[in-house]
């Protein structure tokens, strides 16, 4: 039972997001696929057993009363916590961990922001001068509207994490300028090449960074290198160009460099989207081409980054069609897996259900791939 209880709730999720603009845990959206009951223990152990000790916090979402207290029977798991609903105000027993999310009414967002620039003028928080802001330190946030909000609650309140993202309102300050690539990515890069690790380090290290990553390639295949046949993947670039000259373009790249943190979000969301991608094809293609898959996934957000359609710029690429076919026309072979990955994105798992059934998708097999995708994080 422990093999299929997977098959019997739809998971989506949602990356939660620290002081450093990095992933500090994953809300897993668990509903149940039917009416009927969800063994609890074999959930729980199903999950555990995806979950290794090096992953990221996973807080459960169980809109599911019955199926919540369920859970709260069992005992707690490492790494596993339960997110508590703030009108049941009880906390877990059995040792469990658990987080309860809060919302900003618009009454509250307003008073945040103003204790926020109050802060800013005063050099530091919890001065006389100071509204009291409704952040608190420690607190889980979601859907937060603004960056000022965002950096409010992480920078100067110290709240424990963020859910969800600001993106569109990120993205809408560089409308009149060009996003550049990551400087602290591109550092570790340059480090990476004094280090001389091997090309399959180097490779994991460029997908990183989605931006980076099609800067290369329109590099690779311009008359700056002269190769002789057209660079169509990153590893064919890298062992094209060596590291004598990969070392030379990073450094060139390095003073336009980007050092606003608030992308690492939007980066590292659009790298996640290929993760899944790739665990979702994991056992029916070879490892070139689940590479393509996953570069296919992390290209399917570039137009955020670079602030143009995104035919446009995946046709300035000799890439494979099967790529093109999935990011521009949602066709080809790919296609189904992008739409599945893109749908784990919601917190609306009927959504989800309904998406994996109209390609043909088995939920269980979904829901393993989602799980060994975010447990890299």
């Amino acid at each position: 039972m422990a093999t299929s209880v997977l098959g019997s709730v739809t998971l989506g999720y949602q990356p939660i997001w620290n002081r450093q603009r990095r992933c500090a845990g994953v809300r897993l959206f668990v509903a149940p696929t039917s009416t009927g009951a969800v063994d609890a223990r074999h959930l729980l152990d199903a999950i555990a057993g995806l979950w290794p000790a090096t992953a990221p916090t996973l807080l459960l979402h169980v809109p599911s009363a019955p199926l919540r207290e369920e859970l709260l029977s069992r005992p707690a798991v490492r790494g596993i916590w339960l997110e508590v609903p703030e009108a049941e105000g009880t906390a877990p027993a059995r040792g469990w961990q658990h987080k309860t999310p809060h919302a900003l009414t618009p009454q509250q967002a307003l008073a945040a922001l103003r204790a926020a620039r109050q802060q800013r003028q005063d050099g530091a928080p919890g001065t006389a001068r100071a509204p009291t802001s409704p952040v608190r330190a420690d607190a889980l946030y979601e859907d937060l509207a603004s960056q000022e909000l965002v950096n409010h609650a992480l920078d100067q309140q110290h709240a424990w994490g963020v859910a969800g993202w600001p993106t569109d309102e990120i993205l809408l300050a560089y409308r009149w300028r060009q996003i550049q690539p990551s400087h602290a990515h591109i550092r570790e890069l340059l480090k990476a090449l004094d280090r001389d690790e091997p090309l399959e380090s180097l490779e994991g290290r460029l997908y990183e960074e989605p931006l980076l990553t099609y800067r290369f390639l329109r590099y690779a295949n311009s008359a700056h290198v002269g190769a002789r046949t057209e660079i169509a993947s990153v590893r064919q670039g890298l062992m094209v160009m060596g590291y004598s000259q990969l070392g030379r373009w990073l450094a060139e790249q390095l003073p336009n460099a980007s050092e606003d943190i608030n992308l690492d979000p939007i980066r590292a969301s659009m790298v996640l989207r290929g993760r899944i991608m790739a665990q979702l094809c994991q056992a029916g293609l070879e490892d070139a081409l689940r590479r393509e898959v996953f570069l296919c996934g992390i290209f399917s957000q570039l137009d955020l980054l670079l602030g143009e359609p995104l035919g446009s710029a995946i046709h300035r690429l000799p890439l494979p069609g099967r790529i093109a076919s999935a990011v521009v026309g949602q066709t080809g072979p790919y296609a189904p897996w992008l739409a599945v990955a893109s749908a784990l994105e919601s917190t609306n798992t009927r959504v989800i259900r309904e998406v994996c059934q109209a390609h043909g998708m088995a939920v269980d097999g979904v829901n393993r791939a989602l799980l060994r995708a975010l447990a890299g994080l």
